[in-house]
């Protein structure tokens, strides 16, 4: 079981690895292809698009055939589709290239989770935050190999290349120790009764907490220069304190779902993340705002691997179908949490705004006890004979 864990940790690795990496070289493809923001905004866009396209038509695919036999291809893939943006001569190829590259991520995203559901199943504990926090030491490292590349005077070509190529030896290795999951029987009926009920809400909750990170990437850094009056140094440590704060309370997870349950985890996380952005608005200081925003952080840091868990044990026979469906629901609040921040800043106020995420945290705290079935779920694995 080591090994397959391992396996997954380096399929959240490898995909963390390839947004950061694509993240840094941003600046570089909009100068080369001499973008405005509008037009690289659309561009985006595309990612947006084919990662929800992804995530809604993959969850059969992973019950019918197993999450294996979806995520392997798929971590190969993520490794090629991540060169083509750099040779894009216009607008219209970088989206078409972005729009590949989402569906691969969001085929990989799904498949990879369902396999996580079964490994930590077999594993008879909690275990789901730590990958997630692998995505974030991902995501971490592919950022900075991007700098390190831009920083040399290197293009986004070479870059892509160079991670693509480390991103398909992972995907092999992994390969090699991956679970081989079974294919549900339960998922050549074709229907939709029997499938589990209580998936909408969770990724309802998903939504919530995604609202959160989205406005955190984007707006944070605006609300401690611009409303606090911080110096613009200053200002970024907001994200970087919840970026900080959000990979340290997910490699702290696992120990707590086991201690203290999910319910409990979920309820005092969203209760933590609505009081630290509360704190980040209501006082009104810059380093009130960096702590705030750190707590913030934290609290949603174990809700969203404690979500995804709870779909995908549910049913085990339909952990593909659940996690298609919190994922999508949960990125489309990524996608349209700082959009609505934005939208409502307008009439408003930033200050104001941003009490929408911490009001949804607060949400959260409150339904936790849909996660309760998990738990059992959980309790009883651990209860059965190895």
């Amino acid at each position: 079981m080591n090994r397959q864990r391992v396996a997954v940790c380096l399929l959240f690795f490898l995909t963390g690895a390839a947004v950061g990496t694509w993240t840094a070289r941003i600046p570089a493809v909009k100068e080369r292809l001499e973008l405005g923001e509008g037009e690289l905004s659309l561009a985006l866009l595309a990612i947006a698009l084919g990662a929800m396209a992804g995530m809604t038509a993959v969850g059969r695919l992973v019950d019918r055939y197993g999450s294996s036999r979806v995520m392997i291809p798929a971590a190969l893939a993520q490794g090629v589709v991540l060169v083509p943006p750099a040779y894009a001569g216009n607008l219209g190829v970088l989206a078409g290239t972005l729009l590949v590259f989402g569906v691969v991520h969001g085929v990989l995203d799904v498949s990879m989770n369902a396999n996580a559901v079964e490994v930590e199943r077999g594993c008879g504990r909690p275990i789901m935050s730590s990958f997630h926090a692998v995505f974030s030491v991902g995501g971490f490292a592919g950022a900075t190999a991007g700098g390190l590349f831009a920083h040399a005077g290197l293009g986004p070509a070479v870059t892509f290349w160079a991670v693509g190529a480390v991103i398909a030896v992972l995907a092999v290795q992994a390969a090699r120790w991956a679970l081989r999951s079974v294919p549900a029987a339960a998922a050549d009926t074709g229907g939709r009764g029997g499938r589990p009920q209580g998936i909408v809400f969770l990724g309802v909750l998903a939504f919530c907490c995604l609202v959160g990170e989205g406005a955190a990437a984007d707006w944070s850094s605006v609300y401690l220069r611009e409303d606090l009056g911080s110096s613009p140094g200053f200002a970024a440590a907001g994200y970087a304190a919840f970026s900080i704060m959000m990979t340290a309370g997910r490699l702290a997870g696992d120990r707590l779902a086991a201690r203290f349950g999910p319910v409990t985890l979920v309820r005092w996380c969203g209760l933590l993340a609505a009081a630290g952005l509360g704190t980040a608005v209501l006082v009104g200081h810059p380093v009130a705002g960096v702590i705030g925003f750190g707590c913030f952080g934290a609290g949603l840091s174990c809700i969203v691997p404690q979500v995804f868990s709870a779909a995908g044990h549910r049913d085990p026979a339909y952990a593909g179908w659940a996690l298609a469906r919190v994922a999508s629901i949960g990125y489309l609040g990524f996608l349209s949490g700082p959009v609505f921040i934005g939208g409502l800043a307008e009439l408003t106020g930033l200050p104001r705004a941003l009490a929408v995420p911490a009001l949804l945290a607060a949400f959260v705290a409150l339904a936790a006890t849909a996660l309760r079935t998990r738990e059992k779920d959980l309790s009883r694995t651990a209860a059965s004979p190895s």
